[in-house]
């Protein structure tokens, strides 16, 4: 489809050295990982070298025809905050990247779009105690880019925040978690006006469904019906979920679908996080022919 698209959700990193439920996860090589004690594929197995590199990602951006990536983070893949500024001094007008929030820690600001929280992963789950880091992001003309524990739990404390910080932008991550009971509560927090929902993942919570996800769009037109499509997000949660799919299969599963127009899906590609994270593209990406 011939539209300036967006990716919402991607991870890089140089070396992978986490933590999950306070046990390391290391990368192997072949894209395994150690996982909290566990072998996991945690990326495709060509990318053999278990660097999640900023080239990489771009090149498949490029294929796919996806103009710009935001870069969130997650703490089983540590800290990437140095990386993360080197990667956007390279590709500073196709990257909005993230630092990392740690409870007790201090998080960066300086070069950086926005914080990500991963909300679902605090030790303190009421997210009115971490309210220094939503001010902040507010003050600063930043946004959070926040990945949500299941269900409603935490609907009601971020509610509490998003009424302290009005002017400050959200982008709830996962799409609400949509396979959990309950994932509907978080979708309508997007009814307040900076709150928006990103779909990092969703590929990945219907992977046992496939291409081409026919629930993962229902849901889709699930959330629209509840707050709106022009609150709505793609992000397809690279390089994890391409252990299942490639890239561009990430794009193709909603330009195919018929039970979106396509002024839906210009805006969930990419019209939407072109307003919400403030890429400025004036036209899409040219085609990369292949192999007659």
């Amino acid at each position: 489809m011939d539209c300036i698209k967006i990716d919402a959700h991607v991870h890089l990193w140089d070396v992978q050295q986490g933590i999950v439920d306070g046990k390391p996860v290391i990368g192997l090589g072949n894209g395994l990982a150690d996982f909290g004690g566990e072998t996991r594929q945690m990326m495709p197995p060509y990318m053999d070298d278990n660097r999640n590199t900023a080239p990489r990602l771009v090149a498949n951006m490029n294929y796919s025809k996806v103009n710009g990536a935001v870069i969130t983070q997650e703490y089983i893949d540590g800290n990437q905050d140095s990386y993360l500024l080197s990667s956007k001094a390279k590709y500073k007008d196709r990257l909005k990247i993230c630092s990392l929030y740690e409870e007790n820690t201090d998080f960066n600001t300086e070069g950086f779009d926005g914080i990500k929280i991963c909300a679902g992963r605090l030790k303190d789950q009421d997210l009115t105690y971490h309210m220094e880091v939503f001010k902040k992001a507010q003050e600063l003309g930043m946004f959070i880019s926040i990945d949500m524990a299941d269900g409603d739990l935490q609907v009601d404390s971020l509610q509490a925040v998003i009424g302290s910080c009005p002017d400050l932008r959200i982008a709830i991550g996962h799409f609400g978690m949509v396979t959990t009971k309950g994932w509907e509560s978080q979708i309508a927090l997007a009814r307040n006006k900076n709150v928006y929902i990103e779909s990092g993942g969703l590929t990945w919570l219907f992977h046992k469904e496939f291409y081409p996800y026919p629930s993962a769009i229902d849901a889709i037109v699930t959330a629209r019906d509840i707050c709106g499509m022009d609150k709505l997000m793609w992000g397809s949660d690279y390089p994890r979920t391409m252990t299942d799919i490639t890239y561009i299969m990430a794009v193709r599963f909603i330009e195919e679908t018929n039970k979106l127009t396509d002024e839906e899906k210009r805006a969930f590609l990419g019209g939407n996080a072109m307003r919400f994270y403030g890429f400025d593209f004036k036209e899409p990406l040219p085609d990369i022919k292949n192999m007659l």
